[in-house]
């Protein structure tokens, strides 16, 4: 589970889904689908357009607007269990059960 950068938002992981809550009235507003496993990790961009989430071998990227599936990194030979941008948004670092630490450019 993860705010978003305003507060407004939660997003939570769960299987195969990523549900984005609405803080003040607890409602689901929309929820992602395209992971084939477990989401073990969400996360915000910086700037909150951007959502990133890490599953089994996979991170997706979304566009938090509409839901849409933007981007999917693969190179974990296991879950991805911790997902977390760069301050300026331009890096993603994702940990895996593997026992690598990877780096992302995702940003301009």
């Amino acid at each position: 589970v993860v705010y978003s950068p305003d507060g407004r938002y939660l997003a939570s992981g769960s299987r195969q889904t990523i549900k984005i809550w609405q803080v003040a009235t607890g409602k689901v507003l929309r929820t992602l689908t395209g992971h084939s496993d477990w989401v073990w990790s969400v996360v915000y961009s910086p700037d909150g357009r951007y959502l990133a989430s890490g599953s089994y071998q996979t991170i997706k990227i979304w566009e938090v607007a509409t839901g849409k599936e933007l981007r999917t990194l693969t190179g974990h030979s296991h879950s991805v269990n911790s997902v977390v941008y760069s301050p300026d948004g331009r890096y993603l670092a994702s940990g895996s059960g593997d026992k690598t630490i990877k780096i992302w450019r995702v940003g301009q």
